[in-house]
């Protein structure tokens, strides 16, 4: 089974090519997290939030690291995160081109 993690928060910025090079190590520290299997890093200008999609390849370390980064982007001051945990179906998922 996988499980997809969704982070979202309240983010004024920066966006785009400047958040990439604000967070590029931020990046590479989540690339080695137990059991993700990627990231799609979220952003929307417009609405000032952002966030992302994880895939883990399983339950214990998607909850695990749904603690660690809340902490984590409260330590950067930022507040009313949200997160939640879904088991993917991976039958649908496959028919809809997911790469899982």
């Amino acid at each position: 089974m996988q499980y997809i993690v969704q982070v979202d928060f309240p983010y004024t910025g920066p966006f785009g090519d400047e958040m990439a090079q604000a967070f590029t190590d931020l990046a590479h520290d989540i690339a080695n997290e137990s059991g993700l299997i990627w990231k799609i890093w979220t952003e929307n200008a417009q609405n000032n939030t952002a966030g992302g999609i994880y895939l883990f390849d399983n339950e214990a370390d998607a909850r695990r690291y749904i603690q660690k980064h809340t902490q984590r982007l409260e330590s950067f001051g930022l507040t009313n995160i949200r997160a939640a945990l879904f088991e993917a179906n991976q039958k649908l998922s496959h028919i809809t081109k997911a790469p899982l």
